[in-house]
């Protein structure tokens, strides 16, 4: 498969990521956006990683797989992300019951 199909996916992931955050007003919903551009990005470096690895010689095997490996600690990343923003996503929910971003103007008072 070519690198064009999945840089036209990943785009299409981010630019649906970033919409969502832009025009969202659930902090829920924002939150899996800002998921869903961290998977894009993290295609894009499996994806340049594959093209590396096919045009690469036999001899920097450990450079081809790369961006594979930084993919691994973005995942990383992103579990301990999901873990911290829900639960602060429920606290502010047990506290406002209300997910609605506008609501935090209340908080700087």
């Amino acid at each position: 498969m070519e690198i064009k199909w999945y840089l036209f996916l990943a785009l299409a992931l981010f630019v649906l990521g970033i919409t969502g955050v832009l025009t969202r007003r659930n902090s829920i919903i924002i939150f899996m956006c800002i998921e869903l551009m961290l998977n894009a990005v993290n295609l894009l470096l499996i994806a340049f990683s594959k093209m590396h690895l096919t045009n690469a010689n036999a001899f920097s095997g450990s450079v081809a797989t790369s961006g594979q490996i930084f993919v691994f600690f973005i995942m990383i990343v992103a579990a301990a992300e999901v873990s911290v923003g829900l639960a602060i996503i429920v606290m502010y929910f047990r506290n406002t019951r209300s997910v609605d971003i506008n609501f935090l103007n209340r908080l700087k008072n």
